[in-house]
């Protein structure tokens, strides 16, 4: 075989692997599609159980027959975007959730999951800073169980985190500790910086309406500012301070 015919030949096998790889890389369009289909139905359905709806409700809304709406969530047929977008609208949810990947139920999953995780959390910390509160004052389990009229066990088991401790005991055991309650609230993660904030603000809201207007203004903030420097001085440096805006006003 002369060189022009291995040449030939290679150029060939060349362009043999090319079209085997080509094909191997096609699409199946029509198969795409369907699991499109599939997983549109599925977030369908799963934003409509949320929603608590039945089929028949969104069908009355899009003004089909309920087996269109069965039809949709078992990926037989698919709606257009507007009627998405009314359905959106409907179930409370964006219409992007038709084209994402995770479902509404994985997402409450994963939330209880983080619920469950933090109460556990919060348990072994309060539970911490009970014992902490009643080592600081020399107090034993056994004093503290005398005092509240609770097991000294049961004392052991809250402090330990094994088990939550109930609001009504927490606030008996905290004045046995010296304590006020608020000293056990969270005030590290973003749910206790929320809950602060609401209970700042509902101080706020009990304040003469000349002096929340006056805090609410954003250009009284240097004068806030300033409040809180004098809030923080000694009290000789303040009446020395005082007694020179005296003079200076005589």
């Amino acid at each position: 075989m002369g060189f022009k015919e291995i040449a030939e030949r290679m150029k060939s096998l060349r362009s043999e692997r090319e079209a085997q790889t080509a094909q191997a890389r096609s699409v199946d369009h029509d198969e795409s599609f369907r699991i499109r289909a599939k997983m549109i139905g599925v977030l369908l359905r799963d934003a409509r159980v949320h929603a608590g709806r039945t089929p028949e409700h969104c069908a009355a809304l899009l003004n089909v027959a309920p087996e269109v709406i069965e039809a949709w969530e078992y990926g037989d047929d698919v709606p257009s975007l507007p009627q998405l977008e009314l359905l959106a609208y409907y179930l409370d949810v964006p219409v992007s959730h038709f084209w994402g990947n995770q479902t509404l139920e994985a997402q409450r999953q994963d939330h209880t999951r983080m619920k469950e995780e933090y109460m556990a959390l919060r348990d072994r910390l309060i539970g911490a800073l009970l014992r902490q509160a009643r080592e600081d004052h020399g107090l034993t389990v056994e004093a503290v169980a005398r005092a509240s009229g609770i097991a000294a066990d049961e004392i052991v088991r809250y402090e330990l985190g094994e088990v939550p401790l109930p609001m009504h005991k927490l606030t008996v055991l905290a004045n046995e500790v010296r304590k006020n309650p608020d000293y056990f609230l969270d005030s590290s993660s973003r749910l206790g910086e929320l809950l602060a904030i609401r209970e700042a603000w509902k101080y706020f809201s009990t304040m003469p309406e000349d002096v929340r207007r006056f805090a609410a203004n954003p250009l009284n903030v240097g004068f806030m500012e300033l409040a809180m420097m004098l809030s923080t001085m000694p009290t000789e440096r303040l009446r020395r301070m005082g007694e020179s805006i005296l003079n200076i006003t005589m």
